[in-house]
C-alpha cells in the first residue's frame, strides 16, 4: 500500500481519535493522533501533517481556534472539522476559518475522506434553470384549480381544504388565470 499522505485526528476522545488514524494508517495514511488542542498544536507542529481532523468542542480549548493557528503557521494543510454539534452558522465559521469541509458525528474514515475530496472539488455553482418557473400567481391558479379538480368541481370542499372561504375562492376562479 502506498503512502497517501499524513493526517492528524486531533480530538479530546483518545479512544476516537485513536480509532480514527489507525482507520487511515489502513488506508495508506501516515497518521498520527494527538489529544486536546495544545496537544494537537504541538504535534502539528513535529509532524507537519497534510491534512488535519479536528473536533470544534475540546476540554481545553475550541476547535475553530486551533484552526486558525493550524492556517497561521501552515497555509497549505487541509482542514475537516468534526463534531457533535452541528450547526450551519458553525460550518460557515469553519469554512471562513479556512476548513476544507465540516461534518457531525459519528464519522469515520470514509466520510471524512469523501469530505476531504467534496472540499477539494470546484464549488457548486448553481444552474440556470432550463425553464421559466411559473410566477406566485400562476402557481397558485393552477394548485387550486388541481384541488378544484381533485374535489369535483364542488367549491365548498375545494375552499375547506386551501383554507379559504368560499367566496374568496369564488372571486379567485372569476379572475382570469395570469399568463406566467
Amino acid at each position: 500500500m502506498t503512502d497517501v499522505g499524513s493526517i492528524l485526528v486531533i480530538d479530546d476522545d483518545r479512544i476516537f481519535a485513536d480509532r480514527l488514524a489507525r482507520a487511515f494508517a489502513d488506508r495508506g495514511w501516515t497518521a498520527n493522533a494527538a489529544y486536546g488542542v495544545r496537544d494537537g498544536f504541538r504535534t502539528a507542529m513535529e509532524v507537519e501533517p497534510d491534512v488535519a481532523v479536528i473536533d470544534l468542542k475540546m476540554g481545553d480549548g475550541s476547535g475553530l481556534e486551533l484552526l486558525k493557528q493550524l492556517r497561521a503557521q501552515m497555509p497549505e494543510i487541509e482542514v475537516v472539522v468534526l463534531t457533535g454539534y452541528g450547526s450551519v452558522a458553525t460550518a460557515v465559521d469553519a469554512t471562513k476559518l479556512g476548513a476544507v469541509n465540516f461534518i457531525t458525528k459519528p464519522a469515520h474514515a470514509d466520510m471524512v475522506l469523501d469530505a476531504l475530496e467534496r472540499g477539494r472539488g470546484e464549488p457548486l455553482v448553481p444552474h440556470e434553470p432550463d425553464y421559466a418557473p411559473p410566477s406566485l400567481a400562476r402557481a397558485e391558479w393552477e394548485h387550486i384549480q388541481r384541488v378544484l379538480e381533485d374535489c369535483d368541481g364542488n367549491i365548498s370542499q375545494a375552499a375547506r381544504l386551501l383554507g379559504l372561504h368560499r367566496r374568496t375562492l369564488q372571486r379567485k376562479l372569476n379572475k382570469y388565470p395570469p399568463n406566467q
